[in-house]
């Protein structure tokens, strides 16, 4: 079986036990059965059961399978560079401020991240999963990070969909805030209203993560 192959197995494995184990029909008598926590540890042990694997495969399959794009360095640099840190704003963002929308919810007012959108951790990680098939194009890759791009974006949908089942408040917030990133009415004032904690960092962050990239994750 080729790697490619395996981590796209992997990745429909990590994304419907996620899928599964979060829906009504399953999360409910499981939480009854094994408490709150218990269920959230059960949740990561699935987790991690797959998505350490993933990763390992792809690790020592890195560029796995026929090449269907390549950009110059200079060009994709010009685009990853900022993406990532707006990537680790929202990141760091949703550490500080869970969403409402997330698994482990946080206030429900639409100000700062919120507005930007409401899935600031989902739509960081689709937005690293998206800058990194510029430089990443061969068929191993498009199936790794696309991945990520993939699963976030479901993922999010499904969380609104459960929210809007059983939280009833969730609502409005679900209206007031933006899907996608970067796309609702009152962006720049969410800019404005993140904390300059926040901005600096992210940056911070990108400009470490950049500078270990090649010992850290190669390449």
């Amino acid at each position: 079986m080729g790697a490619t192959l395996i981590v796209l197995l992997l990745w429909i494995g990590f994304a419907g036990t996620h899928m599964c184990l979060s829906s009504l029909r399953v999360r409910q008598p499981l939480v009854a059965r094994l408490g709150e926590q218990g269920f959230r540890g059960l949740y990561s042990l699935v987790a991690l059961a797959f998505f350490i694997p993933l990763v390992r495969v792809y690790s020592a399959h890195r560029h796995a399978g026929p090449w269907l794009w390549s950009w110059r360095a200079s060009s994709v640099h010009l685009v990853m560079y900022p993406g990532m840190a707006l990537a680790f704003v929202l990141l760091v963002a949703s550490l500080v401020r869970p969403s409402p929308a997330s698994v482990l919810p946080g206030a429900a007012s639409a100000t700062g991240a919120f507005r930007l959108t409401r899935h600031p951790l989902l739509m960081a990680i689709a937005l690293f999963g998206l800058l990194h098939l510029l430089p990443n194009g061969s068929t191993g890759d498009i199936v790794f990070f696309g991945g990520f791009v993939v699963f976030s974006l479901v993922g999010a949908r499904h969380q609104d969909r459960r929210k809007l089942a059983t939280v009833p408040e969730f609502r409005a917030f679900y209206e007031a805030t933006p899907f996608l990133p970067f796309t609702g009415r009152h962006t720049l004032a969410g800019v404005r209203e993140l904390s300059p904690v926040v901005l600096v960092v992210a940056l911070v962050a990108t400009v470490v993560v950049r500078y270990f990239h090649s010992s850290w994750f190669g390449g």
